[in-house]
């Protein structure tokens, strides 16, 4: 009934063991020198923040809710009320406050850094209320704070350290612990983060865009060439070379501080010269190695069309690139439910009725088949009869097309049209 294997070994310590369970090849990606790395990348390149936007807001925007799944009433309520969701099949009730609750979005936001870190950690913090424990928050722990992961040897993981500020670190244990974990592969619970595969592109990218600045800063005005004037005539020869020495000296330093602009001048001996000097022959081509890598980096996450329209295709294959995008989007969705279900909605109940107790279910939405509530959409419905006109729909309805609300006291009753009538028939005989 037990392990003989085993998933991660206990020789090694702290960071060094989970170095050597992630196989991670590169030393400046070794956890935790990548948390740098990955943040300078997300905040320093325009593409890859496109793609993480990309792939974040869908999953953020999309509906979540909780399915009852057949548990009870009491329990559905505390924990749609806990995580501020709205119930599968029942109408949308706001909160009374927002002030001190849960918000789930704020939590979905933070839980979706695992894709940039590879992790994402949260602590359960509960409060007595009415003899029963409710979700106060999940509080974020900063991936630069960690110190250590404690693994178990069947790879399981026991608890996590954070630094103490010199003094002993903070530990804490599993059973107060959220974690989310992108790609997590036996013991390596540090993650893979969704910018490992395109970091190689970004960082050739990075370099060839210093070099086009340099480029342009070096070859956009021209390099200042000095030129000495001739030594005067009838000067000995140690006079010649202390002369050439102070025009060189003088030159090089009126060459270096040649600047461009409205006040750009530069005043020179007679018999010297001074010359921008332009480069001979083609500049390399730097804007295609640029859109290069930027294509590899929405390559990366599925998200070609993000360079559809531009240097490569066309809108045109928009819908069929973007089906693998929502699947994979859809996927990490699932995985967040998975983790929220299991670390936060399941502990919730076991506290307050045991774990015998039915728990309902955190489902979103499929992201990609939402289809928009036009007015002709609803006509279509209400004709075949598969919904009913009720207030509710009606209400919806002049909320999304920017109607005024509904006031009875104003409203006229329909005019109801005259009878028809008979055309004279003919008399007999006419």
């Amino acid at each position: 009934m037990t392990e003989i294997g085993y998933q991660t070994g206990s020789v090694l310590a702290s960071w060094g063991q989970l170095g050597h369970d992630a196989h991670e090849t590169n030393p400046a990606l070794r956890w935790p020198l990548s948390i740098d790395v990955f943040d300078k990348m997300r905040r320093e390149d325009a593409q890859v923040a496109s793609v993480l936007r990309a792939v974040g807001m869908p999953i953020r925007s999309t509906s979540w809710m909780i399915d009852p799944a057949g548990a009870r009433d009491e329990v559905v309520d505390l924990i749609a009320t806990d995580l501020g969701l709205p119930v599968k099949g029942r109408p949308e009730v706001a909160p009374l406050r927002t002030r001190d609750k849960f918000s789930w979005d704020d939590h979905l936001r933070l839980a979706l850094l695992e894709l940039v870190y590879g992790h994402s950690v949260f602590e359960q913090v509960y409060r007595p209320e009415g003899g029963l424990l409710r979700l106060r928050k999940l509080a974020w722990r900063p991936p630069r704070t960690l110190s250590k992961f404690v693994v178990e040897k069947d790879g399981g993981l026991a608890a996590i350290e954070q630094y103490g500020n010199g003094v002993k670190p903070i530990r804490i244990p599993i059973d107060r612990l959220v974690v989310y974990v992108n790609e997590r592969e036996g013991a390596n619970w540090v993650g893979n983060s969704l910018l490992r595969t395109p970091y190689k592109n970004w960082l050739l990218k990075d370099r060839t865009l210093r070099a086009q600045a340099l480029t342009v800063e070096r070859n956009g005005l021209g390099v200042p060439v000095y030129t000495a004037a001739p030594s005067p005539d009838k000067a000995e020869l140690e006079q010649r070379r202390q002369w050439e020495e102070s025009e060189k000296a003088a030159g090089l330093k009126l060459a270096t501080n040649f600047r461009a602009g409205e006040a750009a001048g530069a005043s020179i001996p007679h018999g010297a010269d001074l010359e921008l000097m332009g480069v001979t022959g083609e500049l390399p081509d730097t804007d295609k190695p640029i859109r290069y890598h930027d294509e590899q980096i929405a390559r990366a996450v599925l998200a070609h069309f993000l360079n559809l329209g531009t240097e490569t295709g066309s809108w045109a294959l928009g819908s069929t690139f973007a089906n693998f995008f929502t699947d994979s989007l859809n996927a990490v969705a699932s995985h967040i439910a998975d983790v929220t279900q299991q670390h936060v909605i399941e502990d919730l109940v076991d506290h307050n009725w045991g774990e015998q107790e039915r728990a309902p279910r955190l489902v979103p939405s499929q992201i990609g088949e939402e289809q928009p509530a036009t007015a002709a959409a609803v006509k279509i419905l209400l004709d075949s009869g598969a919904i009913e006109a009720d207030e509710d729909l009606e209400a919806f309805m002049r909320l999304r097309h920017r109607l005024p609300v509904k006031d009875h006291k104003t409203r006229r009753e329909p005019k109801t049209p005259a009878p028809a009538v008979a055309p004279e028939q003919p008399e007999e005989g006419a």
